[in-house]
Formats: structure tokens, sequence, C-alpha cells
């Protein structure tokens, strides 16, 4: 891996992570001010090119340059961050199990195959009881983990989690939540990251020399894995793997 590829993995896992930052948990007044010094987010490491990307880019520069952190906007934030994240009213679950399963239900298969992704690489998610495996947040942190990793396969890996699983949802999730939240900020941090999701993949395309497989092939590829039959998976028990 080059110099310049290897600043730019650990460009992105930084932006992921600060992305999945966001949506782990609702604004106080100090992740505004940083946000705020940060230029976010102008100051990503990876800059989004595409109209969509300058776009969103763009939107939620202005959003956050003209936020105030007094107690009404924080109000308002934590009832957003809520209906998103906490309560689902509006619709528009951060977890892939509700997206992808036939009766749109939490805590099927699609959480058990980000599992297993996963605990291929040695991590485990610290309680599925509290926040489902295939939660936004934790798939945000597993592909920052993978840019981290040096070597193609790392990458590799990366493109194909992104394609089985955060592609496939992520961006109804974004469009549902720009529509219903309150709030601008978090209705353009959702199409900031899928957008920046979006972008990044088609990058992986140039970098890894392979173009991405067509919805066909990857609704194939996931319905022969799911064919094969796997051992029930055991609870996780603190400490007997790493996790985030």
């Amino acid at each position: 891996m080059s110099d310049l590829l290897r600043a730019l993995c650990g460009g992105v896992a930084l932006d992921l992570m600060n992305l999945a930052q966001l949506h782990d948990r609702e604004l106080d007044r100090e992740t505004i001010a940083s946000l705020k010094d940060d230029r976010f987010p102008q100051g990503l490491a990876f800059r989004l090119e595409s109209p969509h990307g300058a776009e969103a880019v763009d939107t939620l520069a202005v959003v956050i340059a003209a936020m105030s952190a007094n107690d009404a906007v924080l109000d308002d934030l934590a009832a957003d961050f809520a209906s998103i994240y906490l309560t689902h009213a509006f619709g528009a679950s951060p977890c892939e199990s509700v997206w992808l399963d036939d009766d749109g239900l939490a805590m099927q298969q699609p959480m058990f195959d980000v599992r297993e992704a996963y605990a291929r690489m040695g991590l485990t998610a610290p309680d599925w009881r509290m926040r489902p495996d295939d939660h936004l947040v934790f798939q945000l942190q597993f592909i920052s983990f993978l840019f981290e990793h040096d070597g193609s396969a790392s990458l590799a890996d990366a493109a194909r989690f992104m394609d089985d699983h955060l592609l496939r949802w992520l961006p109804n999730f974004a469009a549902r939540v720009a529509q219903r939240a309150e709030t601008p900020f978090y209705a353009g941090l959702a199409m900031l990251t899928s957008v920046y999701l979006e972008e990044l993949r088609e990058l992986m395309v140039q970098i890894l020399g392979e173009p991405r497989p067509t919805a066909e092939q990857i609704e194939q590829r996931n319905r022969t894995v799911n064919e094969v039959a796997l051992p029930t998976p055991s609870a996780y028990v603190p400490g007997s793997a790493p996790s985030w």
C-alpha cells in the first residue's frame, strides 16, 4: 500500500468514526463547539466531489455554523435524536434487519449476517440487547476498523461489507430521516452519511480495480450464503473478544 493510499485510508477511518459518534449520541454543547472548530463537515478527510456530495456538505456546514447551543436548541436536538434512534417514531430504524427482513422485524437474519462479518475479524458488538449488531453506529465503526488495517484484503472486505449490508439500506434510512426529522442537523447528517458512503464505494472501485456488483448479484450472493446452515451464535461474554 502506497503512502498516499495509507494516508487516505487513515483519514477515511477517522471520518467514519466521527460520523458514527454523531449517530451514537445526542448533541451537547461541547460537541457543537467541536463541530464548529473542526469546520465539520468541510474538514472531512475524504472530500466529496459529486453534486449531491457537495450539496450535503455545504448544507450541513451552514446548519452547524448557524447553530446555537441554548437549552431550546438542545431540547429540539434531543427530541429528534430520540425519534430517530430510540423510539423509532419516524419509522426510520437505524438497524439493517428492519429494512431487509421481509416482515420488517428487528434482530432477524441480517443481524446475524453482520455479526458473522464482525466475528471473522475477531470483533463482537458489546451488548446486542441494548444495541443490535446491525445498528448503523456499529456498521460505521466496523468499516472504519477495516480502513485502519493496511492491505488490499481489508479494503476488499470493506467493499463487500458495504455492498452486502450498509449500502443496501442506508439510502432509504437517510431519505426517510431527511423527510421526517424536525431539525435540519439530523436531516443533514443522514444525507451526508449516505452520500459519503456512496462516494467512498465508488472510489474503492478505482482503488481495487473491480466493478461494483449489481443489486441482483448481491441478492444472489446473500441468498446463497444464507442457504448454508450456520451454527447458532453464542452469547457474548465480556472479555471473550475485542469489541467497540
